[in-house]
């Protein structure tokens, strides 16, 4: 198999507009996530109140066991038959959001949870409100603990807005199918495409390890 270089080199302007929708799908979508399912997790961790608990609890199971596929389904077709439309773009956020947030409160969560008793009833003991000791005796530890499995949603969540030209949003795998189908160049735009999340992927790696080493050296 060879590649045609002239084809990629004069085309990959094609992904230009589709590399940052997908980046700004991504990014807000995920910043709505890591909020959400600290929130939750904070809410199942200290269980302040009853009803709350139990609601974190239930959308946790609801976000982890469907997919975001239909997810976007019943946000982007199923809302609109009661009379409620959203457009693409916000229903591919939400999307994210409401999926990513269930697997954020479980990685929050976890690290939550490592931080012994001892060391809270000692925060306690020296006069620390409940907010001073989340805030510089829990999360920081719980930041270690839970910044690997962090990285890897939030990398997960990246790949997993493939699915979001399924309500007509031009996302790079959007463009690779649409090259495929116009041009017949089926490898080229797998090249392509890989290189457009290789690009977006790669970086992040490299700064979620370096933030990774950076708290375990602090700790």
């Amino acid at each position: 198999m060879v590649l045609d270089w002239g084809f990629i080199l004069q085309h990959t302007y094609m992904f230009y507009d589709a590399f940052w929708l997908t980046l700004e799908i991504s990014s807000i979508g995920i910043i709505l996530a890591i909020i959400i399912g600290f929130l939750c997790a904070l809410c199942l961790s200290f269980k302040p109140i009853f009803f709350l608990t139990r609601l974190s609890a239930l959308y946790v199971e609801v976000a982890r066991n469907t997919p975001l596929l239909i997810q976007l389904f019943f946000l982007y077709f199923g809302l609109s038959k009661v009379g409620l439309h959203i457009s693409a773009f916000w229903c591919a956020i939400i999307g994210v959001a409401f999926l990513g947030g269930g697997y954020m409160c479980e990685s929050f969560r976890a690290g939550l949870q490592s931080v012994g008793k001892a060391q809270k009833e000692s925060a306690l003991s020296i006069g620390l409100s409940r907010f001073d000791i989340v805030r510089y005796v829990i999360f920081p530890q719980a930041l270690g603990v839970c910044m690997p499995s962090l990285a890897a949603n939030v990398i997960f969540l990246i790949k997993e807005t493939s699915v979001v030209g399924i309500i007509a949003l031009a996302d790079i795998l959007y463009v690779s199918k649409d090259i495929i189908m116009m041009y017949a160049k089926t490898y080229e735009a797998l090249f392509m495409l890989l290189c457009a999340y290789l690009v977006i992927l790669l970086p992040l790696s490299l700064v979620f390890s370096f933030i990774e080493r950076t708290i375990k050296q602090r700790l």
